[in-house]
């Protein structure tokens, strides 16, 4: 399994999905060399994690396995500092060790997540005869929000999913842009949703890092939360405007921008163009019990992107007790009903919806226990047992074949 990051040295929802899809994999009796671009320390369950490069885990330097803007200019620093490499160099070295590690062992098949990683599984099925399946979580063309986007990464797609023997897609909608971007038969592509899992640990909310906000939450506000990457795709500047109609209906409303990115300097300042900036808050960065945090604080849960193939972020929240506002554009709501939907550029709309949640509890409480029957039905395991009948698929092919 190839791969660009996993937890906790992870930028996104990409390296969570491998985690536990690998880990459900595992269950199941598939045995897992996982390779990532860095080293670090990782706790997976039953599946050996492989560092293809001695670096540091590559979200520090802005390296997310999304990144797709000026992407000759990234820059990594080894550990020894003495060697400065950009991400193509990363790419070239992970490539060198799959070469590496494939004139020793030979693996029934080579599962490739995402455009990082798809020249090293196009050298395994090419050079090396070993069948090759493309997970899709992202294309460019959502990254660079339904628009171009950048050459090289449509190139490296295009070339990772024709070469696939089988190709997974996170939803029914990046199927279709697949099969109408790249013209991939849709034959060659199975639907596989991502799962969730509920965290099983002993978390409790941190109050004092958000005393301010439970305090307001006390004088009757409502918390309006969104959590990602601050950059074109995720269509936060709709999400600005939207606020600002919103508050002018019902003022008793905070928005909480959890995350960082490009566009960070930029809705702050529209924030205050618009009026509203003491009713918006950005955390910055967060993982793990500070995002949590963040869900926790949150009344309702906002996904304005303008191309999301699936959404994590959406299950994650609703486990922490948020109605749901997500985009028609967002593949999660291919697997729930109880939420809220709109057009991502309609502005409008969007407004109204948060407007209406925070003036009716009994639309919280129904959106809240619908939607909590819904995730609860999403397993990994199932995700896990699709994957295996696409690997049953792919292997039988091959022996026909020969």
């Amino acid at each position: 399994m190839l791969g660009w990051e996993l937890p906790p040295n992870n930028s996104g929802g990409l390296g969570v999905a491998c985690q536990h899809l690998s880990e459900a994999l595992a269950k199941q009796g598939v045995d897992i060399d996982f390779v990532v671009p860095y080293e670090a320390e990782h706790h997976l369950n039953n599946v050996r994690v492989l560092s293809a490069l001695h670096i540091d885990p590559l979200y520090r330097f802005g390296g997310s396995a999304y990144d797709n803007k000026r992407i000759e200019e990234k820059r990594f620093a080894t550990n020894n500092g003495k060697k400065l490499m950009s991400i193509r160099d990363v790419q070239r070295d992970y490539c060198k060790f799959v070469e590496r590690y494939l004139m020793e062992f030979k693996p029934d098949l080579v599962h490739a997540h995402d455009w990082l990683t798809y020249e090293a599984g196009i050298l395994a099925k090419k050079n090396f005869g070993i069948p090759l399946v493309a997970h899709v979580h992202a294309t460019e063309f959502d990254r660079g929000g339904a628009k171009g986007g950048n050459p090289l990464i449509h190139e490296i797609e295009y070339q990772g999913l024709v070469w696939a023997d089988k190709i997974i897609a996170v939803s029914e909608a990046t199927k279709q842009i697949i099969i109408d971007r790249y013209k991939i038969p849709a034959d060659k592509i199975d639907v596989a949703y991502n799962g969730f899992e509920a965290p099983q640990d002993n978390y409790t909310f941190d109050r004092s890092d958000y005393s301010y906000l439970i305090s307001m939450k006390n004088k009757g506000y409502t918390i309006v939360s969104t959590v990602g990457r601050f950059t074109l795709q995720k269509g936060l500047f709709h999400l600005m405007h939207a606020a600002a109609r919103a508050i002018k209906i019902h003022p008793k409303m905070l928005f909480l921008f959890a995350g960082d990115g490009e566009q960070k300097e930029d809705l702050m300042r529209l924030s205050a163009d618009l009026g509203i900036s003491r009713n918006v808050i950005f955390t910055g960065f967060v993982r793990g019990k500070q995002l949590r945090d963040v869900y926790s604080i949150s009344d309702i849960f906002v996904m304005s992107s303008v191309s999301e193939p699936f959404g994590l972020t959406a299950l994650e929240a609703a486990h922490h007790g948020n109605a749901l506002v997500i985009t028609k554009q967002s593949g999660v709501g291919e697997v729930l009903n109880s939420i809220v939907r709109y057009d991502f550029w309609d502005e409008d709309k969007l407004a109204g919806a948060l407007v209406n949640i925070a003036e009716s509890p009994a639309l919280v409480t129904t959106l809240r226990d619908g939607i909590k029957r819904e995730y609860g039905r999403i397993s990994w395991d199932d995700v896990a047992e699709k994957c295996v009948q696409v690997y049953d698929e792919v292997n039988k092919h091959k022996r026909n074949r020969f």
